[in-house]
């Protein structure tokens, strides 16, 4: 059998601990990424792109963490400059929702990410769920 093996470079996928610092990388490695993909560091995509993924992964290690499993960060460049972000996370028994208590310390990260993605929703996998959100590239 001949398989070819190669690396995409319109993907990238890590797993980080369910930790703070985990989810602090996820925001470093997306702006890595988008800087090596064309956007630099000081562009509304970029910036934009940061804001979803430390949105996401907070939700990961807050409300997805299980002691001892990681969460899942994937950007994928899409057809059409389209970045699709998927941040995956063990816990499939919480779901999602929107907190909107003016008053509230905390709670109002689904309402940013609505705000600042084209689109977002959330994917069941056989351990755990997937909150994915998508935005153009300019």
């Amino acid at each position: 059998m001949n398989a070819e093996i190669s690396t995409p470079t319109d993907e990238l996928t890590q797993r980080l601990s369910a930790t703070p610092r985990g989810a602090r990388l996820a925001r470093r490695l997306t702006a890595t990424q988008l800087a090596e993909w064309g956007h630099p560091h000081d562009t509304e995509v970029n910036d934009t792109a940061q804001h979803l993924v430390a949105e996401l992964a907070a939700n990961a290690v807050t409300h997805g963490r299980v002691p001892g499993r990681d969460f899942e960060l994937c950007l994928l460049r899409l057809p059409e400059n389209t970045l699709r972000i998927e941040v995956s996370d063990p816990r499939g028994d919480r779901r999602l929702r929107y907190v909107n208590d003016i008053d509230g310390e905390n709670g109002r990260g689904l309402i940013l990410v609505t705000l600042l993605a084209d689109t977002w929703g959330v994917m069941e996998r056989d351990v755990g769920k997937t909150v994915w959100a998508e935005m153009g590239l300019g």
